[in-house]
């Protein structure tokens, strides 16, 4: 995929009149249907149960959501994929004025593929670097990290297993540690010991809670988990007492709209708890989550807020400026982010 431009196809007002940061993606998740169409074909694979002729992918609930994830994650199966994903992800979200993404990548994904986690590296890697090349050339330079992830439902073990593997093998992009997963299965508190890996080595951490686990989730992973950031962690509206925690904590949300509507959290993006959260004093950011699985981007996530909310361009900057802050980079690297963002 060498030799790309920067899609002219940003699909949003916004366009890269503003400039957006995104922190929660899961870099599977991110694959568009035309990209897992040309993987599909590269390997002789059917699409048919799980992909519809219009592009859509087929679920209908959080469980079979997952299904249908593991299936489209299946196509993705070489390092040379990582790469074409990443850097076609890197370039739609450039065409929207992203100029930094946070991805989530799982070395015990692969491996059910028969991948290496030096295989998943090499391939991300090498895609970053066509992605930033093309857009320093364009004119519009961008940068991206990096978090690896356990997979929850995958067990407490195996979470050690991957925390040792990334220790053992630092990497200058692989700055953070997470967990996703099915956020029913297991407390946080099991999880203690690989994050207890991670943190030591470095990298900082974050964990899905408050989505489907309720407050006591988001409790949790405070109470056990080295954590200053929440991936969704929108339930926690629910209990004042952890509201004025995340508050005084200064615990970031990474806050994903479309995907909290799209699993049946809330009905709408009306409902959606975000402004509340924002009233009580709670540091949130906007990511896209899977965006091709909701019907998103992160221009789509931006836009759509500011026209239901009546925001404005500062409103808007200021969930930029939030990620910044909260993004897993060395000092010098946020501080050159801001400085863009507050010459935009």
């Amino acid at each position: 995929m060498q030799g790309k431009t920067i899609k002219d196809n940003a699909i949003t007002p916004s366009g890269r009149s503003l400039l957006k940061a995104e922190l929660h993606l899961h870099l599977e998740g991110g694959a568009h249907p035309e990209l897992v169409r040309k993987l599909a074909a590269r390997h002789g694979k059917n699409l048919d149960h799980f992909m519809r002729d219009d592009g859509t992918y087929i679920w209908s609930d959080f469980t079979t959501f997952l299904k249908c994830w593991d299936k489209v994650a299946e196509v993705i199966c070489t390092p040379e994929d990582y790469a074409d994903l990443t850097e076609d992800y890197l370039l739609r979200n450039a065409a929207e004025g992203c100029f930094y993404t946070e991805f989530f990548i799982s070395p015990d994904h692969v491996a059910l593929l028969g991948m290496s986690y030096d295989d998943l590296l090499e391939g991300v890697a090498t895609g970053y670097e066509r992605a930033r090349a093309t857009c320093v050339a364009d004119g519009f330079p961008i940068d991206a990290r990096f978090i690896v992830t356990c997979v929850r439902h995958m067990g407490p073990e195996k979470a050690v297993g991957v925390a040792k593997t990334v220790a053992a093998k630092p990497h200058p992009l692989v700055t953070g540690f997470g967990m996703g997963g099915d956020e029913r299965m297991h407390s946080q508190e099991a999880f203690a010991p690989a994050f207890a890996i991670a943190a030591d080595a470095g990298l900082l951490c974050t964990t899905h809670a408050g989505e489907f686990g309720g407050p006591q989730s988001v409790i949790d992973a405070l109470d056990h988990l080295p954590v200053k950031r929440i991936g969704h962690g929108v339930r926690s509206i629910e209990d004042a007492d952890l509201i004025k925690r995340l508050g005084d904590e200064g615990i970031v949300l990474e806050v994903c709209p479309h995907s909290n509507v799209a699993l049946g959290l809330y009905p709408d993006l009306a409902t959606h708890p975000l402004p509340r959260l924002m009233d009580a004093g709670v540091l949130t950011t906007i990511s896209s989550d899977d965006p091709p699985f909701f019907a998103t981007t992160i221009g789509k996530e931006y836009d759509s807020l500011a026209a239901l909310h009546g925001w404005q361009e500062s409103e808007m900057k200021g969930f930029t400026r939030r990620s910044l802050q909260a993004a897993f980079v060395d000092e010098e690297t946020r501080d050159g982010l801001l400085a863009r963002l507050d010459a935009s």
